[in-house]
């Protein structure tokens, strides 16, 4: 029993965080970006360090290059001259001088192979995070258009603003003409005062015509020939 109990929380939480996660997925993407862009400008900011080192390293390289083969030179002359104890001497400090050159160029070689790798690093979260900037501006476009959707399928489902609106639209149709209306009421006055009468039984033949017509006018019109 406790451990149907257990897992069922645990799928509940697994269910809450999934479901908070998707909502704050907007925010998420975007503090995930910041910390990936926080990262890379540490690890360019080591990089600097690297090379500005690799590059102090590479200038005492040089200056010891020059002791050495100005020492060696100075020595050769010292032998030339048969002057042992000076030869000696300059030969203790070029053996010296070596031993740390070696040293040097060992620390540059690997101060190579950081700078390297690390900045192998530094161009790939570079893209990854170009990557992640152009996703999170398609994300808030997908994430607008779900929400207007949203709601217009809210507002379709509810039928509330549609329905107000189309019943308003049969209202305004259903309605009667006005000017119609006076039309016919008008009708409805010539006939009580029998105005028509007199037009309605020219019309079936009894008595002149009391209106003009199309063919009256033409007659008018040739008699005047």
């Amino acid at each position: 029993m406790f451990l149907t109990l257990k897992t069922l929380m645990t799928g509940a939480n697994a269910r809450a965080e999934e479901k908070v996660r998707d909502v704050y997925a907007i925010e998420l993407i975007e503090q995930k970006t910041r910390e990936a862009s926080s990262s890379l400008a540490a690890a360019k900011a080591t990089l600097a360090s690297l090379i500005q080192r690799h590059r102090g390293e590479d200038r005492q390289v040089r200056s010891i290059e020059a002791r050495v083969s100005d020492l060696t030179d100075r020595a050769t002359k010292a032998l030339d001259d048969d002057n042992e104890a000076m030869a000696s001497e300059a030969a203790n400090a070029i053996a010296q001088l070596e031993n740390e050159l070696e040293v040097r160029r060992q620390t540059l070689a690997r101060l190579d192979q950081r700078i390297m790798r690390l900045r192998q690093s530094i161009e790939t979260g570079h893209r990854r995070i170009i990557d992640l900037k152009q996703g999170a501006i398609t994300a808030k476009a997908v994430r607008y258009e779900q929400s207007i959707q949203a709601k217009l399928n809210t507002t379709l489902q509810g039928q509330s603003s549609v329905a107000e609106a189309e019943e308003l639209i049969a209202n305004v149709l259903k309605k009667d003409d006005p000017f119609e209306q006076a039309e016919i009421l008008a009708d409805i006055d010539r006939d009580l005062s029998h105005e028509t009468l007199a037009d309605r039984m020219s019309d079936a033949g009894y008595g002149a015509a009391t209106r003009a017509t199309g063919a009256d006018v033409l007659k008018r019109l040739k008699s005047k020939k």
